[in-house]
């Protein structure tokens, strides 16, 4: 889990760092077309750590004292997904390795929700006082901060495995995407520690560098830990306290708008097109309701909401649960940009304080499809005219909504969502 925000210092590193970047990307190495050696790939990134990027460490004011003690011995993890060595290319035929990505059902596992649940209720009420005083001060509930505290870390029972700094290095000199961003981290990561603010040398984290109960990234760590606890020290390990106000002012600094709700799931009639979501697309909640969106259940949209921005979301199209939002789920979105995790957090924090169940609507199987495949879909799209956010093989709000507009200028059934079945017709 992340959201990486750029910090003032580092902003000043773009031309240190696309030094680093062409570096990475082959400028320098022997080309290798398909297979590499890992001898030579692991002196290449001896070599960066030893040179660029310690220049670019240097220049944002990391001591090279701090740099030299920290990065001794440092090497690649093999283990992480996503790596492309220097000079090779990522494969073409790539599975959804993300579940938010891929088909949605599996990812509401119904044994962990109920499990998440009862311990988050029992949570709320042990912590309800230091909860009350987190939503005072940052305006955000304490069943959504306990939800993203129990699907971050199952309240802390799950275990953080890999060093943070050989994580980041790795990610920074060889992950398929985002390679600048990890190289910001690194940096974030070694300021932290030469200022004791945290010890992430001698800390483990999950496997794409994020750590602590509320799975930060060293920038996050910079922008929203709180010690909360008043003990003068920022532990977002061991206390409690700091983690969940951490987690609640990353929100509130992020948009959370104060006395709303995530969202509400609906029922869209068939005649509504499903192409209409985004968060670019907001009106009125009241004139989605004239539409004839209504809640699950018969229930009625709460009256003070009705002149408020809602958007549309159909996560799985057609073929499962359908909502209509706040802002405060793209806020959640900013957490971990998905809409699956964002509705997982809504969903686990309405049971743990209502009581609350499964979506109505089942998320249906619809077949599975390579990221290579929905990539190939996305192209054919983009060449005539869509735009799905660009062709990198996710299912996001665009990518659904440009199939919706597809199919129905194709006069084909209006489902907002890629099936094998469509990527045959569309590709065909």
């Amino acid at each position: 889990m992340f959201s990486f925000r750029p910090f003032a210092g580092l902003r000043l590193l773009c031309a240190v760092f696309a030094l680093a970047l062409a570096f990475v990307a082959g400028v320098g190495f022997s080309s290798v077309a398909s297979a590499y050696d890992r001898g030579t790939v692991e002196r290449q990134f001896e070599g960066w750590i030893r040179g660029d990027m310690r220049q670019a460490a240097l220049r944002s004011g990391v001591s090279a004292a701090v740099y030299d003690r920290v990065t001794s011995g440092l090497t690649i993890n093999w283990s992480l997904p996503d790596l492309v060595p220097p000079g090779t290319k990522p494969p073409a035929q790539r599975k959804q390795t993300q579940p938010e990505f891929s088909e949605p059902g599996p990812y509401f596992s119904e044994n962990n929700l109920n499990y998440l649940a009862v311990k988050g209720r029992q949570l709320y009420n042990q912590y309800k006082p230091v909860l009350d005083q987190i939503e005072a001060r940052y305006g955000v509930p304490g069943r959504i901060v306990l939800a993203i505290w129990g699907r971050e870390m199952g309240y802390g029972a799950a275990e953080e495995k890999y060093d943070i700094l050989q994580v980041l290095a790795t990610k920074g000199f060889m992950t398929s995407s985002r390679q600048e961003m990890f190289q910001r981290e690194f940096i974030a990561a070694l300021q932290l520690i030469q200022s004791g603010a945290a010890p992430l040398d001698k800390r483990k984290a999950s496997w794409a560098g994020a750590f602590g109960q509320p799975q930060l990234m060293p920038s996050n760590f910079q922008n929203y830990a709180v010690d909360f606890d008043g003990d003068g020290v920022i532990d977002v390990w061991n206390s409690v306290p700091d983690s969940l106000a951490t987690i609640a002012k990353h929100l509130a600094s992020d948009g959370w708008q104060r006395g709303r709700d995530w969202g509400y799931e609906a029922v869209i009639p068939d005649n509504v097109s499903c192409a209409q979501e985004g968060p670019d697309n907001a009106r009125p909640i009241s004139a989605w309701a004239k539409q004839g969106i209504t809640r699950v259940g018969g229930k009625s949209f709460p009256p003070e909401e009705l002149g408020k921005p809602g958007m549309m979301l159909v996560p799985q199209g057609r073929y499962g649960p359908e909502f209509v939002v706040t802002p405060n789920f793209y806020v959640l979105k900013e957490y971990n940009n998905s809409d699956l995790y964002a509705l997982f957090v809504g969903n686990l924090a309405d049971r743990i304080q209502y009581g609350m169940g499964a979506f109505v609507q089942p998320w249906q199987r619809t077949g599975t499809l390579l990221r290579s495949d929905v990539a190939a879909m996305q192209r054919k799209l983009e060449g005539m005219g869509y735009d799905v956010g660009g062709a990198d093989g996710l299912v996001g709000f665009k990518t659904r909504r440009s199939i919706g507009d597809w199919q129905t200028r194709n006069r084909v059934s209006q489902t907002c969502w890629p099936t094998p079945e469509l990527k045959t017709e569309l590709l065909r």
